[in-house]
């Protein structure tokens, strides 16, 4: 066995734009196991991705669909990470990918 060889270890880099802690009513879609809408709220956004709570495990790498309630964002999204919350649920950390409409911070917020 050779030293420094084997399965190769994630690097997470520094985020890139400042997360605001604030809850906003959300619906998701789009989940593989579980057809229906959901209605949830955030934890935290950015510019280019948020922190949503939601009842159901999502697989990183998943796409949903995510809009604002009330409001005009609507946008594409990739499940970054998915934690699970005891009692509560699921943390679900989302990147925005294709998006349209105005959403609470915007991208020059973020730089």
């Amino acid at each position: 066995m050779r030293l420094g060889m084997g399965v190769p270890k994630t690097v997470l880099a520094p985020r890139r734009e400042a997360r605001v802690p604030i809850e906003m009513a959300v619906q998701i879609s789009g989940h593989a196991e579980f057809p229906e809408t959901e209605t949830t709220f955030t934890e935290n956004v950015s510019a280019r991705g948020a922190r949503v709570w939601t009842a159901h495990p999502w697989k990183a790498g998943a796409q949903l669909i995510l809009s604002t309630l009330p409001g005009s964002f609507r946008s594409v999204a990739r499940v970054a990470y998915c934690q699970s919350v005891r009692g509560t649920g699921y943390a679900v950390g989302v990147e925005f990918v294709e998006y349209a409409g105005t959403w609470i911070i915007s991208a020059e917020t973020a730089t």
